[in-house]
């Protein structure tokens, strides 16, 4: 792969090889909107990932994990931003639209790209444990399928991972709490 400057990211194409793309200020304009969305998940009790679809520079889907709000297992940012972005274009076929997620994509998530037909994604951080486009599998590159997507990854890659670090650390403190007995009132 080539030296990136400041501004570039590297782009993986269809082909698996590396190309420079400098758009980063869009790039970073809307991750941060998915940022903003995560942090609502967060106030909700939930990971903190956020997602928005942008297409002709508008964003036309906005949303957050609802996993825990919903008791939902397909509540993810991704899957909740595709259902609104479809209904505002009024199909399920999101070409020409963009979208922009705090984490790597699930494979629920990644295949759910592939099938609404999305010309590109933009995430944040890698997600080493269930990452469905880099890290683990590639689904939304994967040549057996009938589509496939343009890929940047680690736009604002620290401030996605911050947030999901401190989520969690937040937690197994709560946790260890909890098992301390912190948490119970005195008998």
């Amino acid at each position: 792969m080539t030296s990136i400057g400041r501004d570039e990211y590297p782009v993986r194409t269809g082909n698996g090889h590396y190309m420079n793309m400098i758009n980063s200020k869009q790039d970073e304009h809307y991750m941060l909107e998915a940022i903003k969305a995560a942090q609502i998940a967060e106030e909700n009790g939930d990971v903190p990932i956020g997602a928005v679809v942008v297409y002709e520079n508008q964003v036309i889907g906005r949303a957050y994990n609802q996993r825990e709000q919903l008791n939902d297992p397909t509540a993810h940012a991704e899957i909740i931003a595709l259902t609104q972005a479809a209904a505002f274009v009024e199909s399920w076929r999101l070409g020409g639209c963009t979208m922009y997620v705090t984490l790597e994509p699930c494979a629920m998530c990644a295949g759910a790209l592939v099938l609404g037909r999305l010309d590109r994604l933009v995430y944040g951080c890698d997600d080493p444990k269930a990452g469905a486009c880099k890290s683990l599998y590639n689904i939304v590159q994967d040549e057996r399928l009938n589509h496939r997507l343009e890929v940047t990854s680690g736009v604002l890659a620290d401030d996605c991972a911050k947030l999901l670090q401190d989520f969690f650390s937040r937690r197994r403190l709560e946790d260890a709490e909890d098992k301390a007995g912190f948490g119970e009132p005195p008998i």
